[in-house]
């Protein structure tokens, strides 16, 4: 890995690290949605894979924009997300338990990407890729829209058919 020597090799880097989070969910998403029981989470996943598709694809825009390639890099915070999230679906629960343990490993996730997206906004911000942070502003809002609608789903029935 080369030296980060300033705050545009420091966005580069959590362009490719976002990236790599990306590629790393939508092949985790699918086991999630099949491992849901209620028809409206099993919805919600399935709905955000393909949401998540786009944001792969707005992320290889900004590398293109900045004139970089994603590279091989490998989040390791969303491998262990999602490690997490698998030896949670393979516990034997009863199916509402697991609905309401999807949901939490779900929520940890898209509270990495918020976290992750609200960053490199600000940086896109700070080093004047417009457009770049535009694309990371979109997906940053589809982010928390997920996750508020993971939170209405727990509080809203989910946790309570759990107890």
């Amino acid at each position: 890995m080369s030296k980060l020597k300033n705050l545009d090799d420091l966005f580069q880097h959590e362009i490719k690290d976002l990236y790599s989070a990306e590629k790393q969910l939508i092949q985790a998403l699918p086991k999630m949605a099949e491992s849901a029981t209620d028809p409206k989470l099993k919805q919600q996943f399935e709905q955000h894979l393909e949401q998540t598709k786009a944001q792969k694809e707005r992320i290889e825009k900004v590398c293109e924009l900045l004139g970089i390639s994603p590279g091989r890099m490998k989040c390791e915070a969303m491998e262990g997300l999602i490690k997490e999230g698998q030896e949670l679906i393979a516990e034997d629960a009863d199916p509402e338990v697991k609905d309401a343990g999807l949901i939490a490993s779900a929520q940890r996730i898209e509270h990495y990407e918020i976290s992750g997206y609200g960053t490199a906004v600000h940086y896109a911000e700070r080093l004047g890729h417009a457009e770049a942070q535009q694309l990371l502003s979109e997906t940053l809002k589809e982010e928390q829209t997920a996750d508020t609608l993971l939170n209405k789903l727990a509080k809203g029935y989910i946790n309570q058919k759990a107890m």
